[in-house]
Formats: C-alpha cells, structure tokens, sequence
C-alpha cells in the first residue's frame, strides 16, 4: 500500500471572495446609506447600497438588479468611483465596486435596511461603516472622488 504524498506546494485554499457592486447614490452634496439590521452579519454597522455581482452579471447589472431589490428604485449606473478588494479578519474577502448613481426612477422604499439617510459627505466619518467602506468613507468627507 502506497503512503499518501502531501504536494509541497499545495496550499489551503484562502478566504472565499465575494465579488459586489455597491452605489453611492448622490443627491447634492448628501449620499445615500443603509444601516443593517440586527438579525445581520456585522448587525447595524452602515454600509452603501449593491450587492454580490452573480454568475454572467456585469457589476452595473448587479447593481441595478441590487437597488431595484433593495430600494424599489430603477438607477442610472454611472461611472465607476473606486475598487477596494478588503479582508475581513474573520476570515472573509470582498472585492467592492462603487459606481455613481445621479439618477433614478422610483420613490426608495427600503426593503432590507434597519434605516436608509441621506447624509452629507463631511458627515460620512460620524457612522460606523463597515471596514471595506471606510478608507472610502474618508476620501467621500475629504471631498474627494465624487
């Protein structure tokens, strides 16, 4: 009977990846966020609206399919603002996709969030985000991005 070999340069697979697309729904100088409810994973921290881009999915079709689920709205996906791929110490990893959103049809209905608020950019660094979010949370209240 032969032993097994172990393949030297086999290697435990990583943290699963989730890949999102994720709004920053602007309305003059305020944005859009949600806050997750406390049934959720990371239960109340704030996050932007979006969602997992799924299999044949463009991350603008994800994001659209996203908030029409989340929000009743039907957006306008604009240009991409950023991209951050971020650890979670939990284990976990996202690769997040921000795009603009200047336009949309629809009054919101929030459909998942324990709250949704407008909030001014210089007022972002006051919630307590989720971790991906907040280097981005400091270039949106520095003015810079959008």
């Amino acid at each position: 009977m032969e032993e097994a070999q172990l393949n030297p340069t086999t290697r435990p697979a990583g943290p699963a990846l989730r890949f999102v697309a994720a709004a920053l729904i602007v309305r003059g100088e305020e944005v859009l966020i949600g806050q997750r409810r406390p049934d959720q994973p990371m239960a109340l921290l704030w996050e932007f609206p979006g969602g997992k881009i799924e299999a044949g999915e463009s991350p603008e079709q994800a994001l659209a399919r996203e908030l029409s689920e989340e929000l009743g709205i039907q957006a306008v996906i604009g240009p991409p603002v950023t991209h951050i791929r971020h650890n979670y110490r939990h284990g976990g990893a996202v690769d997040l996709q921000f795009f603009a959103v200047h336009e949309f049809f629809g009054e919101i209905a929030n459909q998942i969030y324990q709250q949704v608020r407008w909030v001014r950019l210089e007022d972002l660094t006051g919630y307590d985000f989720l971790a991906a979010d907040r280097g981005l949370i400091k270039d949106l209240a520095a003015g810079k991005l959008l």
